[in-house]
């Protein structure tokens, strides 16, 4: 299986980010509706500048952005002719996401969408059948036909008016099977790739946060793995609980040499820029990912069994070369394989570029427990400066 997989960035930006508290703050602190509404007069970001977010995305070996157009709270961040909920109504008054679309197409940057089904303020946004109804702003006369019919019309100008868009991410399944809404999708783009929290069966599986990757060495289908930097908020958080670099730089690794491409996310500031907490992480983790030289891209299955002693291991192959993923680490300086093709040309360490020797032999520790006897010769990679990476999954690059 040859896997189609990117890095990207995640963005998750609205009025939310003026409570410094959380994407859905008004559903989490039961905020009062007037009041959270009211945002909309006083967002401004003029710190607003995509161009560098683009540059920030690509730095970090990203090839892709997916930003989110309008969140559960129903505030659009496009200039939407179907409600005056917008940025466009806001003291900045720009359409924030065609100048990111214009900054992506000129620095080489695919953009995705993101669309949530769930909306808090469209007076017929209630699904009595979908979960993350807590705040709509009616529930008493729910009409999904005619919201279905205003989610139609913001489809069409998300899929006509900002270029070629690469995925279109669905959020929360509505629990409602209409295909008339991904045929919508797939007639305005025919080349875009959707995602499985829609009105009926995407390309893709989103899986988000804490996700157990599969047991397998890849993923029987396209999937799409989503986390942020921040631990308590998608979006803007003040004082935010950041996951450590290496839980980061383990998980990516960990989806990406199962075939997963992999969205990390950051919530620009209400001035619009994306503050210095949320950029370093992007950049640490993006110092390891460029170290990778390319190899969890665009890959595919070494379905060799090469059974690492005492060590987590996924297996790729690119190029001709084998990669060796140990995303939980490394439980000493040496990496012990009991099968494998032949004594290596080369092997090397792809967090710093050591060539690292390897021979063929029998270790003293593995025995036949019953004769006492090393009756396996097995593959020493040794020279492993694991004590120096613990911040940080080790791969190693084999040439046979």
């Amino acid at each position: 299986m040859v896997y189609n997989n990117k890095f990207g960035m995640f963005i998750h930006w609205g009025i939310y980010a003026l409570t410094g508290i959380q994407d859905q703050a008004i559903a989490r602190l039961s905020l009062d509706r007037k009041e959270y509404e009211n945002l909309t007069k006083k967002f401004n970001p003029v710190k607003y500048n995509p161009e560098e977010w683009v540059k920030l995305a690509k730095s970090a070996g990203m090839k892709y952005i997916c930003f989110t157009t309008k969140h559960h709270d129903g505030f659009c961040m496009w200039n939407t002719e179907f409600t005056d909920y917008k940025i466009t109504n806001t003291p900045y008054g720009k359409d924030v996401l065609k100048e990111l679309a214009d900054a992506c197409e000129k620095h080489g940057m695919l953009l995705s969408l993101y669309y949530s089904n769930p909306d808090w303020h469209h007076p017929y946004g209630y699904n009595p059948k979908s979960s993350h109804q807590w705040c709509c702003v009616q529930t008493d006369k729910p009409d999904l036909e005619t919201y279905k019919t205003y989610i139609k019309n913001q489809v069409t100008e998300l899929l006509t008016n900002y270029g070629k868009i690469y995925t279109f991410f669905w959020d929360i399944p509505p629990r409602v099977c209409d295909e008339s809404m991904n045929e919508l999708v797939r007639s305005l783009q025919p080349d875009i790739l959707i995602n499985d929290r829609g009105w009926s069966k995407g390309d893709f599986s989103t899986p988000e946060r804490e996700y157990e990757s599969p047991k397998s060495n890849c993923f029987t289908r396209m999937t799409e793995a989503c986390n942020s930097v921040g631990q308590q908020s998608w979006g803007y958080r003040e004082n935010e609980d950041f996951y450590s670099i290496r839980h980061l730089t383990c998980s990516i690794d960990k989806i990406m040499s199962k075939g997963g491409s992999y969205l990390l996310n950051v919530g620009p500031s209400p001035e619009g820029d994306i503050t210095k907490d949320y950029a370093e992480r992007i950049r640490k983790v993006g110092d390891w990912y460029n170290r990778m030289q390319g190899c969890l891209e665009e890959g595919e299955e070494d379905t060799f069994n090469y059974e690492s002693r005492g060590n987590v291991c996924a297996a790729t192959k690119k190029n001709g070369k084998t990669y060796l993923h140990f995303y939980e680490g490394l439980i000493s300086t040496a990496v012990n394989l009991k099968n494998y093709p032949s004594l290596p040309k080369s092997v090397k360490l792809l967090n710093t570029g050591k060539m690292l020797e390897a021979k063929i032999e029998y270790l003293p520790e593995f025995f036949n427990g019953d004769t006492g006897k090393c009756e396996d010769k097995y593959l020493h990679i040794t020279g492993i400066p694991t004590d120096d990476l613990t911040n940080e999954p080790i791969v190693l690059e084999i040439e046979w």
